[in-house]
């Protein structure tokens, strides 16, 4: 690891591993670099007091951290203060404020702060809706290889929102979302090979959507594949049912 707290920047894959191998020397580190003013250091202390990770969790301490890394221009710090505001955690929810931080977070050029204000955008949320900022910014995220970004920039592609329906695209978008590991891509693009009959690449698809999917949406999408005309898609569905039942009943 990198001595952050004598003036090098701290180094987080060094540090992650110092906290595997031995939490309470690489806290001090991280801590003492914190408080020396390494705004990279200040963002990892956040995360660790939001996550509750080698030290107790305190969602009020980790905005004051991501807080003070934002107000000296690292927009990750500046997506999280918008994350910490759009959720309530350290802070009661308050979405004009999440609205504004993750504005800053998007103009300083974090992909996550374009997502995240796009979502804001395209649902009216703590700012007045505007699909076609919501899609440019989506589409702006996703050519610079946000995953999540591409998986919705397919979606407006297939549905048409903003732009002409182009089945091409979206199937492009959707390819590209999957392969760049978002489940929801992998979802999406599975449902279009469904469509046109390619059923191996589909399950193979669906399956690496079960290995990372939030069990909310397992549920969901296990509910939806157990209506399939195809009997390898509702055994698929079914799994991801079971596991999000399991993972909910423990």
């Amino acid at each position: 690891m990198s001595e952050a707290a004598d003036g090098a920047a701290l180094d987080r894959d060094a540090f992650l591993a110092a906290l595997r191998e031995d939490p309470v020397p690489a806290l001090a580190r991280v801590r003492d670099a914190a408080r020396a003013g390494d705004v990279q250091a200040q963002m990892l202390y956040a995360q660790m007091l939001c996550e509750g990770r080698g030290v107790p969790r305190d969602a009020v301490e980790g905005l004051h951290w991501h807080t003070l890394a934002a107000n000296s221009g690292h927009a990750l710090a500046m997506n999280m203060v918008g994350r910490c505001h759009e959720l309530g955690q350290g802070t009661p929810a308050n979405a004009e404020l999440a609205a504004a931080w993750y504005r800053k977070a998007a103009a300083s050029g974090s992909l996550w702060g374009m997502y995240n204000f796009a979502n804001l955008l395209a649902t009216g949320r703590g700012v007045a809706r505007d699909q076609a900022q919501a899609f440019a910014l989506y589409r702006r995220a996703a050519e610079q290889g946000h995953a999540k970004s591409m998986n919705l920039v397919g979606r407006y592609y297939e549905e048409g929102w903003e732009v002409e329906r182009d089945a091409a695209s979206a199937l492009d978008w959707y390819r590209r979302s999957a392969e760049a590991g978002d489940f929801r891509g992998q979802a999406s693009y599975a449902a279009i090979l469904t469509q046109r009959g390619e059923m191996d690449e589909a399950a193979a698809w669906l399956r690496r959507a079960e290995a990372t999917g939030t069990l909310a949406f397992l549920e969901k999408l296990g509910a939806e594949l157990a209506e399939s005309p195809h009997a390898p898609l509702r055994e698929i569905g079914a799994r991801m049912r079971e596991r999000a039942r399991a993972a909910q009943a423990a």
